[in-house]
C-alpha cells in the first residue's frame, strides 16, 4: 500500500478522468427498444443520469486530494463512499434484466465501476502526512516522553 500512498494524488487524477470519460461511453445495449445507454442517456430518462452525479464526484474528489488539510480527506472519503455506492446501484439497475429481456453491457459500465473503486482506494490511503504541532515528535507512541 505504501506505493498507492505514493501515488495517490495521481492515481486519484487519473481514475476522475476515467470515471468522467466512462460517463459518455455506451453502458447497456437494450435490443428490446434497439438502443444504446450512456450515463447521460436512457429511454424517457427512466434510469435518470447516474453521469451527472459521477462527473460532480469526481470532480470534487480531485480537489480534496489536492488539499492538504485532514478535513478535505476525511470529506473525500465520504464523498467516495457515497460515490462507489452510488455505482453499485447503476450498475445493477442498468445491467438487470426486466419483462424477460437482459440487455448487453457493454464497457463503459465496467470502466465506471473500475473507477469508482479506484478512487475510492485513493481515498483510503491519501498521499501526505499530517502537520503535527511544533515540538511533538508523531513516531512516538502515546504516553512516552519526549527526551
Amino acid at each position: 500500500m505504501k506505493m498507492l500512498e505514493l501515488y495517490s494524488k495521481w492515481v486519484a487524477l487519473f481514475a476522475a478522468l476515467l470515471l468522467i470519460l466512462a460517463c459518455f461511453l455506451p453502458w447497456a445495449y437494450y435490443p428490446d427498444i434497439d438502443k444504446i445507454f450512456t450515463g447521460f442517456f436512457s429511454e424517457k430518462n427512466i434510469y435518470g443520469k447516474p453521469g451527472k452525479w459521477l462527473t460532480v464526484m469526481a470532480i470534487l474528489s480531485t480537489i480534496c486530494h489536492f488539499l492538504p488539510q485532514v478535513f478535505y480527506k476525511r470529506l473525500n472519503l465520504l464523498m467516495m463512499a457515497l460515490n462507489l455506492a452510488y455505482a453499485i446501484k447503476s450498475y445493477i439497475i442498468y445491467a438487470a434484466c426486466y419483462h424477460g429481456y437482459c440487455p448487453e453491457k457493454k464497457i463503459g459500465i465496467y470502466v465506471m465501476l473500475f473507477a469508482s473503486i479506484l478512487l475510492m482506494a485513493s481515498a483510503v490511503f491519501p498521499s501526505g502526512r499530517v502537520k503535527t504541532e511544533i515540538g511533538e515528535n508523531p513516531e512516538l507512541s502515546a504516553g512516552e516522553v519526549q527526551p
